[in-house]
């Protein structure tokens, strides 16, 4: 895990370098302790595109688990629900 200083932020030409270079987030510290965290946009993309991913296993299990409703009957409890 890459940590570095907040006071070293002044110098973005080289928190643009390791940013691209890191495999991972960077986390800046102020005071000793973790303030924020930094990465490339790639980084944050790659990061993004594993989310939607992970979503698309969960809903490819439920649906072969059998955990799946016909989308007018889940509308029209819903709008039984909440009266729409």
């Amino acid at each position: 895990m890459t940590c570095i200083p907040i006071r070293e932020l002044k110098d973005t030409s080289n928190i643009s370098k390791m940013c691209h270079a890191a495999n991972e987030p960077i986390t800046i510290t102020k005071n000793g302790y973790e303030d924020m965290v930094i990465m490339s946009a790639e980084m944050y993309n790659r990061i993004r595109l594993l989310s939607v991913y992970e979503k698309l296993m969960t809903a490819e299990d439920d649906i072969a688990g059998g955990k799946v409703s016909d989308a007018f009957d889940a509308i029209n409890n819903m709008r039984s629900k909440y009266g729409l």
